[in-house]
């Protein structure tokens, strides 16, 4: 899959990108885009990919860059500048916590960038937990909570909080990764993961707080197990890019070992001193500002270090402890490296882990199967003897299914079999709907209680209950109904008795009846799952048979791993 291939690698200026682009060489794509989130790194990172590979195009070679968590107007102007200015700042809340629309689409530095590149493959080696949990949510709330206290709260630190919280940024984030894969037909989606905390457990004694683990670490982890598990449902979805994980589950190091400036946070540490004479003294408070005989000294730290990419620089006996057997350990990027191009050329390395909980989950089974199909047959058995139909009560959802099975069901109240509903035209099934519900007040009020909305034939008129199920409310009481707006509720979650509604219902039950007639009395093997049979040879309206059918045939809503 990869000779000849277009490849974006996502943070490939990095410890393990560097190494998967080098390996990737090996096996002759056709393109590869080198992405970071500094102009200057990804720069570096092509620079030495055309001086390592001179025989190459130097073409070949691209650099791409900018955060690819944000709108492309923001991606390379610092996260902190963003969020200080009011203008940007609520685009940034708009981006993540409105519904996802063509206009965020476009405006994403990430669906921006694989749309621009066009590539058959996607690596991504950025660390999205680190780059979402470590914007501290907890010291955020916290600031949010001390002014609520002193009756201070302003609408920038309220919206800063929003633009902390990690899970609807991890999911918007998914959404448009998703979106991207798909319009692009990229065909393989490769993620370099991490634990959060090096392969330890709650017990990493490596944190930066009093709490052992931190808050912060932990979220860190949680995000990274919410993306994967997010990941394991898209490799899921049917007609999408295949898509896999490997998850490092060591320190992985190192890019190189040197002696010179020690760079924390992308500064250096001036040294301080205080001579012991100028000592403070212990008192019943702390005083961080209080900085009398504490003196600069003029110069920078330097020392001997170890360069392990993302994670910063460590010192030799950091390095040491932290590598020790029992703690950390030790992977290298080129281990990594073997694993992700391997699984990208079709290998089975058993370190993938989409394909460890494929394996692991526990599906349907034939006992399930079996007892769903008894379960059936007693719910039909007590319908009958309570003389009720049990339709929808609206708590599984969506809208729509409830919507699509109270309309099913008032075909079967015209009509009763799935040849009889063609007898009709569209303008006397809506009128007889009407007479339906007219005269059935139960089936009315049942349709109306659990927030369903019933569009009158003509399109102005409409019935409803207390409450409204779509459009969803939210803190609002009134939202404006526009002609476009009825038909997005509609096809959402409104029962429709106009004469259109009922064309197209005609239209499914006509392609359901010519599936299954195109399938031989004689085949009796287990090839076809809807079948004259399975359909009662069209003598009933079943419901939710008919449901399932149009979720699976027409909202391509199925499962393929069965």
């Amino acid at each position: 899959m990869v000779k000849n291939s277009r490849i974006l690698v996502l943070g490939g200026w990095g410890l393990v990108g560097s190494a998967i682009c080098r390996k990737l060489m090996e096996y002759s794509p056709s393109k590869l885009f080198v992405s970071s989130l500094n102009r200057n790194e990804a720069e570096d990172a092509v620079k030495n990919l055309r001086e390592e590979f001179k025989e190459q195009n130097p073409d070949m070679f691209e650099p791409r860059w900018g955060n690819v968590f944000t709108r492309t107007e923001f991606k390379s102007t610092n996260w902190n500048t963003v969020l200080s200015d009011s203008g940007k700042r609520k685009k940034v809340v708009s981006d993540v916590f409105d519904e996802l629309n063509a206009n965020i689409l476009n405006l994403s530095e990430l669906y921006t960038l694989i749309a621009d590149t066009k590539p058959d493959i996607v690596i991504d080696c950025i660390n999205t937990a680190t780059a979402i949990a470590y914007q501290d949510v907890y010291n955020t709330t916290k600031a949010v909570v001390k002014k609520i206290e002193n009756d201070e709260l302003d609408v920038e630190s309220v919206e800063r909080m929003m633009a902390s919280m990690y899970i609807p940024q991890l999911i918007r984030h998914i959404q448009i990764l998703y979106r991207a894969l798909l319009d692009t037909k990229t065909k393989l989606y490769i993620k370099v993961g991490t634990s959060g905390t090096g392969g330890m457990g709650l017990n990493i004694p490596y944190t930066h707080s009093e709490e052992r683990p931190s808050r912060v670490l932990l979220a860190k982890s949680a995000v990274a197990g919410a993306q994967s598990l997010l990941l394991f449902l898209q490799a899921r979805t049917p007609n999408g890019p295949i898509v896999k994980e490997i998850k490092p589950t060591a320190a992985i190091a190192w890019k190189k070992i040197a002696y010179g400036k020690v760079i924390r946070k992308g500064n250096t540490i001036p040294l301080v001193d205080m001579m012991p004479e100028n000592a403070h003294e212990i008192s019943s408070s702390l005083n961080f500002e209080y900085l009398k005989g504490v003196v600069n000294t003029g110069k920078d730290y330097e020392s001997v270090y170890i360069d392990t990419g993302e994670n910063g620089i460590f010192s030799k006996c950091e390095f040491q402890a932290i590598g020790s057997l029992g703690q950390m350990e030790i992977i290298t990027p080129e281990e990594i490296a073997d694993y992700v191009v391997y699984e990208a050329i079709g290998g089975n390395t058993g370190k993938e882990i989409i394909q460890g909980l494929d394996s692991f989950t526990m599906g349907p089974t034939y006992r399930g199967g079996m007892l769903y199909s008894r379960a059936v047959d007693k719910l039909r058995e007590l319908e009958k003897l309570n003389g009720v139909d049990s339709i929808a009560f609206e708590m599984l959802g969506p809208p729509r299914l409830s919507k699509l099975l109270y309309e099913a069901h008032i075909m079967k109240r015209i009509a009763i079999t799935m040849t009889g509903i063609l007898n009709y035209k569209p303008e006397d099934l809506s009128t007889k709907a009407v007479e339906l519900l007219q005269n059935d007040k139960k089936l009315r009020s049942e349709m109306l209680s659990i927030g369903l909305v019933i569009l009158m034939p003509d399109g102005k008129k409409y019935l409803r209950g207390k409450d409204i199920k779509i459009p969803a409310k939210f803190d609002k009481t009134e939202i404006p109904m526009t002609n476009e707006l009825v038909n997005k509720w509609c096809n959402e979650a409104w029962i429709d008795l106009r004469h259109d509604n009922f064309r197209n219902w005609q239209k499914i039950f006509k392609n359901i009846i010519i599936q299954a007639d195109k399938i031989s009395a004689n085949d009796t093997s287990s090839r076809f799952s809807f079948t004259k049979d399975y359909w009662n040879n069209y003598e009933i309206i079943d419901e939710g048979k008919l449901v399932g059918w149009i979720f699976e045939n027409e909202d391509h809503g199925w499962r393929f791993k069965r």
